[in-house]
This record gives structure tokens, sequence and C-alpha cells, in this order.
């Protein structure tokens, strides 16, 4: 899995379309960046940039883009509606995939170490990368804006995590940080600009006053009149869709609107937005209306449909899902995005890998998928009605098991290949030898997780299998006894994928531990097998 941090740098120029480009520029041709969004704003004077890469590779990405910044911004000629610090007004780091808050913590220190060494600017730390619990927020730090910024300089207090205690009257300063990703999002009314405000001041978590707050936590939100579209809207920041989602946004807006007789007509997504919180989104609509969805495209349709995110405009989930834009989401390997007959014709080549082990995770993943079919040809069929609701519980598990081992076809292959590039490297030095000894011990830790995953997740499903066994459609029978006996294989391929790759294990404790915990696995693959083709063999249309 990529490592992927999100990168979002407030530039106060939105313009002049030459500064607005050079700064884009700088940052989409860095290497390992890729440039997703550029939003300029006119009357605020600001742009919004929006990019995603590795960890070192956003920070280069930041600072190639203020070093463009520095030459073509000055401050002191500088106005704009929204609040504003510096030149790069702010720069947070938000993880996305393989990354946690502490990585990007150390994506914001190491930025800030570099912009004040190169440019001898000063940089707060905001979010949680703040240092002082007085400094932890945007508009604390921002107080007072850039016109007040030399007079904070002076005081003790504000003295910056970063750089010089002076003012550049060219930059300003820089506040940077680490945060969750903030979802911009707007719901659409047929109201007035006062109507929308009043339930904006019901729903943030500031509410009207300190005595007053509102309902949602992690809410910041206000009304204001969209004049192109003739229509109002609450416009809304959530700065942590994980305590107040989506939908519950939406749905107190929709409750507040009807309570004032006001007609909601769809929302607004502005800018991108994380596939976690779609998927929660429809996973709260699946269950609310008693929904069976399993593929992920028709989860993200649905959501679609019930936030009315094509009100203002086409929402293409390719364009606006961040991990959709960078082509990280369900992404298939090499073997597993092959033809059946390629595959077939790879595995027959005068290569070790693929092997034994990716034919076993692919036999097993097959079984799942053949139990999945099962499950499906027995819901929705007026013949078995009344097995629907066990139905909705027993096709998640194969349908899950088979997306769970696919992606082991190719997860085996590379495990392999690893170990026999670890295998190559130099040992002429001590140094060398050591580091060889190390790689190949994680390598070879790695050869024997893969089919320890296959084999684990085969064994999950025989209680469901069981069940689908017993009750099933009938015609389907000898598929599923395919399938129990595809599963049983893909878990003895496992087995032995391990036992041919334990030996190699130099802990002796840890050798003993593995190759009991594959003697039991597979005895449970077995017995459940056989309990399966017993259950079928029994059966009677």
């Amino acid at each position: 899995m990529s490592r992927i941090v999100e990168c979002v740098p407030n530039f106060s120029e939105g313009r002049q379309k030459e500064v607005i480009e050079a700064i884009a520029t700088a940052i989409g041709s860095t290497a390992g960046c890729n440039l997703l969004d550029v939003d300029p704003g006119i009357s605020t004077n600001r742009t919004v940039y929006t990019f995603v890469g590795s960890p070192e590779s956003v920070v280069e990405g930041a600072l190639n883009g203020a070093r463009v910044a520095f030459q073509l911004i000055d401050m002191s000629r500088h106005s704009g509606e929204h609040p504003r610090l510096g030149a790069l007004d702010v720069c947070p780091f938000i993880p996305v995939q393989g990354v946690d808050m502490l990585d990007c913590i150390e994506c914001s220190k190491q930025f800030a170490s570099r912009l004040t060494s190169e440019l001898q600017v000063s940089v707060y730390l905001y979010g949680a990368s703040a240092t002082q619990e007085h400094r932890k927020t945007l508009p604390q730090i921002r107080a007072g804006e850039y016109e007040g910024l030399q007079e904070k300089l002076a005081k003790p207090e504000w003295a910056p995590d970063y750089g010089p205690a002076m003012l550049m009257p060219t930059w300003g300063a820089t506040v940077t940080g680490a945060r969750k990703v903030l979802i911009a999002y707007n719901v659409n009314l047929l109201a007035t600009k006062e109507q929308a405000h009043r339930i904006a001041l019901n729903i943030r978590e500031q509410g009207r006053r300190d005595t007053e707050p509102g309902r949602l936590q992690n809410v910041q939100a206000i009304g204001w009149y969209l004049e192109e579209a003739n229509i109002a809207q609450v416009s809304i920041n959530l700065t942590d869709p994980d305590v107040t989602p989506l939908h519950s946004v939406y749905q107190e807006c929709c409750n507040d609107a009807k309570e004032l007789d006001l007609a909601v007509v769809g929302s607004q997504i502005v800018g991108l937005v994380p596939l976690a919180a779609m998927l929660e989104t429809a996973e709260y609509y699946l269950q609310y209306e008693n929904l069976f969805i399993l593929e992920e495209d028709q989860k993200i349709r649905l959501v679609i449909d019930r936030l009315g995110l094509n009100s203002l405009g086409n929402f293409n989930p390719k364009e606006r899902i961040i991990e959709y834009i960078v082509n990280e989401a369900d992404e298939d390997g090499p073997l597993e995005s092959m033809s059946v007959k390629d595959f077939v014709l790879t595995v027959a080549g005068r290569t070790p890998s693929p092997g034994g082990g990716s034919v076993s995770a692919l036999v097993a993943s097959l079984g799942a998928s053949l139990s999945t079919m099962m499950g499906f040809l027995t819901y929705g069929n007026r013949k078995f009605s009344h097995l629907d609701s066990e139905m909705r519980l027993l096709i998640p598990q194969f349908y899950s098991a088979m997306k769970k081992l696919t992606p082991m076809v190719d997860a085996d292959a590379a495990a392999f290949n690893r170990y026999m590039s670890a295998m190559k490297l130099p040992k002429s030095t001590e140094e060398e030898l050591q580091f060889r000894e190390k790689m190949m011990k994680e390598t070879l830790m790695m050869c024997v997780k893969v089919p320890i995953t296959v084999i684990k997740t085969v064994n999950n499903v025989w209680p469901a299998l069981k069940k689908l066994a017993e009750i099933g459609n009938f015609s389907c029978k000898s598929d599923l006894q395919v399938g129990a006996k595809c599963m049983e294989t893909g878990a003895w391929g496992a087995y032995q994928n391990i036992m041919t790759n334990v030996d190699s294990i130099q802990d002796d404790d840890t050798k003993a531990e593995i190759k009991a915990d594959a003697e039991r696995e597979l005895k449970e693959a077995q017995d459940g097998c056989q309990s399966v083709l017993a259950i079928l063999d029994d059966r009677k249309e």
C-alpha cells in the first residue's frame, strides 16, 4: 500500500493568473506529487492548492510552491476578504493512506524547519502539531491578521515555533501543522440568506454564543446566498468527519429546513472528499433504509443520490474522491488484472513466480466467489424469499473473503520476488552482510504471512458456508461443492507454502509457533470442507 499524504497550502493570491499558475507549476512538477485541484478566489484574493504524494514528496512540493510565492507575492500590498497572516498563509498536512497523524506532524516540522532555513521567515505550528494550547487553532494564530503581526511577534508568548521573531513585510508569517481531512460542504436551500444562516447557527459547534452552543461537534457553518444559482446555502466545514459525518450534517439541515417550511434541493461538496467519508454515509443509508448493496461503486451512487450531489453540477467520483484520483482505490495488481488465459500462460512460464502460493490464493478466491454466487441465486428469488434476511447476513461474508483473497495472488508473488532480491544483495562488507541478513529476515516473514492470511481468511467463512449448504438454492449444490473444495485446496496450498518457507526462519520458537498454527489451520480447513460436503450430500431437493 502506498503512503499518501495530502497537502492543502493556501497562498494569498487569487487574482493574478500568472502567479497562480507559477505556483501550480512548481508544485505539480515536483517528483512524486500529484496536483489534484487549484481553487482561486477573486474576492478572497486567495488560492487553495490540493496535492498528494509520499510524505517526502509533499514536503518538497510545498517548499517548491513557497519558493515561487516568496518571489512573486508581496503581502505589504495584499488585500482580500479572507483572514490571512502571510503569503503562504497556511499549509496543512493530512493523512490519507498508509500514514498516520504522527507522520504528518513530522512532515509539518520538516517543512517548517526547511522553510525558515531557506527563506528566514516566521512559522507557527497548529492543529496536531501545535506546541502550545493558545495557538492550536487557526483563528487563535490569525488574530490580528497580517496587519497586527509585527506587534504580535514582539510578544514572548507569540514567538514563532520556527524562524525569527521579526516581521518580513513581503511575506508575513506561515502557519503549518497536521490535521484530519476537512470537508467543505454546502447544503442547498430555496430560502433567504438569513434563513440559511439561522440553520447554520443551529448546527455549528460554536452556535450563537458561548451560552447557546450548536448541535454538531467539529462543524463550522454560515449562511449565504449564491447569486449565480439563485439559491441559499448553509456553507459548512466538517473539521473532523470521524466525529460528525456528512450524513449527520445533511440530515440536521433537512430537519431544521422542514421546521421552517423550507425546501432542501441537494447539496454540494467543494473540492475533494476522502473515500471513507462517502462509504460511511453509504453505510448510514444502507442501515436506515434497510438496503442491501455490496459493490463500492453502487454505494457511491447511493450517496450521490441521497445527498443530491449532482444538484449544482455533475459529481464525478473519479474526479472528486481523493483515492480515485490517485488511482489507489481498489487498484489491481499485475496478476489480478490478467485475463484467465494470460495468467495460466504466466504460471506456465520458466520462472518460479507466480507459483503455488499465487495459485492457491486464486483457487481459494474462486471458492469464495462460488459461495457468493449461490447466495445471490438464493437471495431475491421468490421461491426463497423467506431466506432473504439470512442471505443478507451470509453473502457479505463470502464476498468479503473473495475481495480479501484475490489481492493475495499478487501479494504472494511480490513477497517471493522481494525475498529473491534480498538474497542477491551484496555481502562483501560487514555492513552489507548485516543489511542483507536484515532484509532476508523481513522478506522471509512476508513470504510466510501471505499464506497465513490466505488460510485464516478461508477458515473464517466455514460457519457461514455450512449454513448456506443447509438452506441455499439446491440447484447450486454442485457449485457449492466445488467452492468448498476450492477453499480447502487453497488452504492446503497455503499450508504447503508456509511449510516450505518456515524452515528458513532461524528463531526456533517462532518457527515452532508458526508450524503449530499452520497445522491447526489446515485441520480446521479440512474439517470445514468435509462438514459442508456432508451437509450437501445429505440434502434432498
